[in-house]
C-alpha cells in the first residue's frame, strides 16, 4: 500500500489558518441540512475546546458558528449532486479541498453525509495524511453496500445516527459509534405555539396534515396524490379539516398553484410545521426524515412516494436491501406505519387506509405506542456533543 502523502507545511508568506498549538480541523458539508448539523457540531466542539479552529466547505450556518469557508456547496440541493450541472461544482470543491488538505497540517477532517462527494474527499484526506471522521454515515445497509470498502479504508471513525447502524458497520470492520440523531436535537429545542395548535384543531375534526416535503420537485410529485387522498377523505368526513406544511418560500408558489380549484378547505401552514404535526389526527407524509419528525411528535401517519415504476423494476429493486423504505418501519424492522412506496398505481388504497385510521382511535393509539418505542433511543438531543467528544479524542490520539 502506498504511504499517505504528508501535508505540505505552509511557507512563511502563506496564510496559516491555525494559531500555534490549536487544533486545526477540516470540515465539509455539501447541503443545507448538513450545514445545520455542522454548525451544531462546531459549537459543541468549541464549547469543549475554545481554541479549536475549523476550515472547510461550509454554508452560512457553519460560518456563523465559527468556520472559515473555502467553498459553499450548501446552497445547492443534495438531489442535484448526481446531475450534470452539479458535476463541475463537485470537481471544483474537491480540488479546492485537496489543496487545503495538502497545504495545512490539519489534525482531523470531518465529512458530513453526502457520500457522492465525501467518499472521494475522504480518499483525498487519507492520501494527505489527515485522519477522517465521517458523520452521518452513508446508508449502505439500504443500498450501495459495495462502498463499504471505501468507508473502511478511508476513515478512522464513523459517527452513526441510527441505533442499528453501529452493529452493522462494526460487523463490516468500520469503527462506528452511535451518537444519536442530530435532528432530535433540533426537534427537542423546538417550542410549539399552543395557540396555533388550538386554532388548527378548531378548524374541524378530524384534522389531516399534508407533509409534501421541502424540495420543489418532491412537492410537485407527492402533493397531487395527497390532494386526491384528501378529496376522498373529505367525502367520508364532511367536518374534517386539512392543513398543509409549507416548508419554505421556494415551495409556497408550487403549493399555491396545486391548491387551486380544490374543493376541500386546506390551510397552508408556513413556519408552523411543528404546530401542524402536534395538532393533526393523521399525517400524509412524503418519504424522508419528515416521517421521523412526525414520529417524534407522536402522530399517526401514512408515508407515500410514487417513483418511476419502470426505474424500480429495472434498477432500484436490485439495489435496495431493506424490507421497508420509511424510517419508522426501518427502525422497527416491521410495518408500524402504512407505507406506499416506492410506487403505487392508485390513491384509492391510500385513502382507504387513511379512512380506516381516522375511524379508529384504537388503531391510531397503537401506532403512537409503536412510534414511541422506535423513537425512544433517538431522544436525548446530544448528538453534536457526543460527536464533538469523538472528534477531540481523535485529535488527541493523532497528536500523541
Amino acid at each position: 500500500m502506498t504511504a499517505p502523502r504528508q501535508p505540505h507545511r505552509p511557507k512563511a508568506d502563506e496564510p496559516n489558518p491555525r494559531a500555534s498549538g490549536d487544533p486545526l480541523i477540516f470540515i465539509s458539508a455539501a447541503e443545507q441540512s448538513a450545514d445545520r448539523h455542522g454548525a451544531s457540531l462546531i459549537r459543541a466542539t468549541l464549547a469543549a475546546r475554545p481554541s479549536a479552529r475549523f476550515v472547510g466547505v461550509a454554508g452560512p450556518q457553519m460560518v456563523a458558528a465559527g468556520c472559515e469557508s473555502i467553498y459553499d456547496m450548501s446552497r445547492h440541493s443534495a438531489m442535484l449532486l448526481g446531475a450534470l450541472r452539479a458535476v463541475g461544482r463537485g470537481i471544483a470543491m474537491l480540488r479546492t479541498a485537496d489543496r487545503h488538505l495538502r497545504r495545512f497540517p490539519f489534525d482531523a477532517a470531518v465529512l458530513i453525509d453526502s457520500p457522492t462527494l465525501h467518499l472521494p474527499l475522504a480518499g483525498r484526506a487519507h492520501a494527505a495524511g489527515v485522519p477522517v471522521m465521517y458523520y452521518i454515515a452513508p446508508q449502505m445497509w439500504a443500498w450501495g453496500a459495495h462502498r463499504i470498502f471505501k468507508l473502511r479504508h478511508r476513515t478512522q471513525r464513523v459517527a452513526v445516527i441510527l441505533p442499528f447502524e453501529e452493529r452493522y458497520f462494526r460487523n463490516q470492520g468500520v469503527d462506528a459509534t452511535f451518537v444519536g440523531h442530530p435532528l432530535a436535537e433540533q426537534w427537542a429545542q423546538t417550542n410549539t405555539d399552543a395557540n396555533v395548535v388550538r386554532r388548527l384543531r378548531d378548524r374541524g375534526h378530524p384534522l389531516v396534515a399534508l407533509m409534501p416535503g421541502s424540495r420543489t420537485h418532491v412537492v410537485e410529485s407527492v402533493l397531487p396524490d395527497q390532494l386526491e387522498v384528501v378529496e376522498q377523505v373529505a367525502r367520508v368526513f364532511p367536518d374534517a379539516a386539512f392543513g398543509i406544511s409549507v416548508a419554505n418560500p421556494q415551495v409556497a408558489r408550487v403549493i399555491e398553484n396545486l391548491l387551486e380549484h380544490r374543493s376541500a378547505p386546506i390551510t397552508p401552514c408556513l413556519n408552523h410545521h411543528a404546530e401542524l404535526s402536534d395538532a393533526a389526527d393523521l399525517a400524509l407524509v412524503a418519504s424522508g426524515t419528515t416521517a421521523l419528525e412526525v414520529a417524534f411528535h407522536r402522530r399517526p401517519m401514512i408515508v407515500m412516494y410514487n417513483a418511476s415504476r419502470v426505474f424500480y423494476h429495472l434498477f432500484a429493486r436490485w439495489m435496495i436491501r431493506t424490507h421497508y423504505l420509511s424510517l419508522p418501519n426501518i427502525l422497527a424492522n416491521r410495518e408500524i406505519v402504512p407505507e406506499f412506496m416506492p410506487y403505487y398505481t392508485s390513491t384509492e388504497p391510500i385513502a382507504a387506509r387513511a379512512i380506516e385510521l381516522l375511524r379508529s382511535d384504537e388503531l391510531r393509539q397503537r401506532m403512537i405506542l409503536d412510534l414511541d418505542e422506535v423513537t425512544e433511543p433517538l431522544r436525548g438531543g446530544r448528538a453534536s456533543e457526543r460527536t464533538a467528544a469523538m472528534l477531540l479524542d481523535m485529535v488527541k490520539t493523532q497528536r500523541h
